[in-house]
């Protein structure tokens, strides 16, 4: 036993804060097996029933995965680097396979796919607001669900006007993708975009599609795409915490 772990006071948090320490450090590396309940305990001096609450903490963060009573391991997810200013901006990265996002996944060496799910329906309040419209008036949705190297990434859900969405290729019931970006090729492109950025836990919808760990938060980025005249488009996108790192570059 080491002079740190002799500090270590006896307490599941006490346990916790030691294993997160190398886990960050890197002494516990992503996808290794923690030392058994028994080899805690006595590593603590605690109880094992002690050891195995200072690992439930990690479980809770999303730090380990795996069942009480067996073996536990370091979550081996990869997070990708999301750079938001690159997103959508400019010389967009669309083609006719893949859009601007899952065109950046690829770049980086991963692999994107994405499943969509359209509708049409009546705008919520929330969604009447964004879009500058009347609650009721309808907009055309795409919900999508993205994935990289087979994992769910990120909801991302779309709502557009009906009055600029409804017989075009965004009413289609498919993926969708040309050079350049849909609202342009139909003649609404994004002149300005805002963002806004928050941070909640997510709903158990959320948690069961995105396969969350206990205790994992989520970031929400809105994007609400501004025409001419008016919004065109806002985008609600759902991020888990653990998998993604938010990038924002700009001169100064």
């Amino acid at each position: 036993m080491t002079a740190t772990d002799q500090t270590i006071r006896g307490t599941a948090r006490g346990i916790a804060d030691a294993l997160r320490e190398e886990i960050h450090s890197g002494a516990l590396e992503p996808g290794q097996a923690l030392p058994p309940n028994r080899e805690l305990a006595a590593r603590f001096n605690v109880s094992p029933k002690t050891a195995t609450a200072g690992v439930d903490l990690l479980k809770a963060e999303g730090l380990v995965r795996g069942e009480r009573g067996g073996r536990r391991w370091v979550r081996a997810t990869r997070r990708i680097t999301w750079n938001l200013s690159e997103f959508e901006r400019g010389h967009r990265r669309d083609s006719h396979a893949l859009d601007d996002w899952a065109t950046a996944i690829k770049n980086a060496g991963r692999e994107p796919r994405e499943t969509i799910t359209r509708t049409v329906e009546p705008a919520s309040q929330q969604v009447a607001e964004w879009l500058r419209i009347m609650p009721g008036d309808e907009v055309v949705k795409r919900a999508r669900v993205r994935w990289v190297d087979g994992s769910p990434f990120q909801l991302s859900t779309s709502f557009f006007p009906g009055t600029i969405a409804r017989g075009t290729l965004l009413d289609e019931d498919r993926e969708v993708s040309v050079p350049g970006g849909v609202l342009r090729y139909i003649g609404h492109p994004q002149e300005a975009v805002r963002d806004e950025i928050s941070a909640r836990m997510p709903t158990p919808e959320e948690t069961d599609l995105l396969q969350l760990p206990a205790g994992t938060p989520v970031i929400q980025h809105v994007r609400i795409g501004h025409g001419a005249e008016a919004p065109v488009r806002v985008m609600v996108t759902i991020a888990p915490g653990d998998r993604h790192l938010l990038v924002y570059e700009m001169e100064v």
